[in-house]
């Protein structure tokens, strides 16, 4: 039997149009599953390779996650859902998170929207006794010093995959997470555009090169797989080392 075999399952990733989301997406679709991704933009054509967006072979359907009544009306094109990822993710820079406003946007893409999709979807899994995934950041376990909203919204993705764990294990769905370190996409062009940066930040990691996005996929294989069949509210940290 192989364990990291999902042929027959349906996954959806939210947030699975671009970077570590997409990347998961094609992962679970390479191992034989029915993999949906949602993303903001109209549809699968709004979205280029040149920008990490690799949507073939995958259903698509957009979805603004900042806009709570949006997930609540959002018509799934699926009766059945095994595993469920919450990749979404939102920052802004030059300190726009110190106005309230920025802040705000930032706490509703990364931690509400969280939340208001784990339970639109919790019906789903509980019939298919499945699993979710929630993407967080190593940002969870030290000070980022220019984004206090970024900070406080994976920090609180971090408490969430506890408590949902511990809540909903009972329903027979197991809960857990994903704690990215730096990873090569286009919400880290801030860093990975600049040479200097860039070579600071390698310079930190014991591994000495960024992440992909198909090594953050790894790990979202192996917790929705039978192989982390008794890990529950945990989230794995896939940094290189970044936060040793």
């Amino acid at each position: 039997m192989n364990e990291l075999d999902f042929s027959g399952k349906r996954v959806l990733v939210v947030g699975g149009s671009s970077g570590i989301g997409n990347g998961i997406a094609q992962a679970f679709r390479a191992k034989g599953a029915r993999v949906d991704v949602c993303g903001t933009r109209a549809g699968a054509a709004d979205y280029s390779r040149a920008e990490g967006s690799h949507l073939e072979g995958l259903d698509y359907a957009q979805l603004d996650v900042s806009d709570s009544s949006a997930i609540e009306s959002f018509q799934a094109p699926f009766e059945r859902l095994d595993v469920l990822v919450l990749a979404q993710g939102a920052v802004i820079y030059r300190r726009g998170e110190f106005e309230m406003d920025g802040f705000r946007k930032v706490l509703e893409v990364n931690l509400m929207s969280l939340m208001a999709c784990a339970t639109k979807f919790h019906p789903m899994l509980r019939a298919a006794k499945g699993a979710m995934i929630i993407v967080s950041s190593t940002a969870a376990y030290h000070s980022t010093k220019g984004n206090p909203a970024y900070n406080a919204s994976k920090t609180g993705a971090v408490g969430l995959t506890r408590t949902l764990g511990q809540a909903w294990a009972e329903d027979g769905i197991r809960v857990n997470g994903i704690a990215p370190g730096l990873v090569d996409t286009k919400m880290t062009k801030v860093t990975t555009a600049n040479p200097k940066r860039l070579e600071g930040a390698i310079e930190r990691i014991p591994l000495k090169r960024l992440g992909t996005p198909e090594d953050m996929a790894g790990a979202a294989l192996f917790l929705a797989s039978p192989l982390a069949s008794y890990i529950l509210g945990q989230t794995l940290v896939v940094d290189g080392g970044l936060i040793l």
